[in-house]
């Protein structure tokens, strides 16, 4: 569902924090032009957009975000990324590893 960049940031804050003791979030970034399929107009002029996405297997999320606004959505967007990466699981590391590395 093609959400506004605001409500889109949003739900994408619930559905980490749904996701927080166990389960994924997957988020894809595309670059796109949004020009129609079959049309013969001039599209050169436009703006390239961002086109995101966002799953936990059960809901989908997807917004648009235009080249001007990308930075302030990135700026947003990485916060939310830091104030959920405390839940990630520390890697194991085995000592014949360890042992290399010193």
């Amino acid at each position: 569902m093609l959400q506004d960049n605001s409500k889109f940031l949003n739900e994408l804050l619930r559905m980490y924090q749904a996701n927080r003791e166990l389960g994924s979030v997957w988020v894809t970034m595309k670059r796109t032009n949004l020009k129609p399929r079959r049309s013969k107009k001039d599209y050169s002029g436009l703006a390239c957009h961002c086109l995101v996405r966002a799953t936990d297997g059960r809901k989908k999320l997807s917004t648009v975000v235009e080249g001007r606004d990308l930075a302030r959505f990135n700026e947003s967007y990485s916060t939310i990324l830091k104030g959920h990466m405390d839940s990630l699981k520390k890697r194991v590391r085995h000592a014949a590893k360890l042992a290399q590395q010193q």
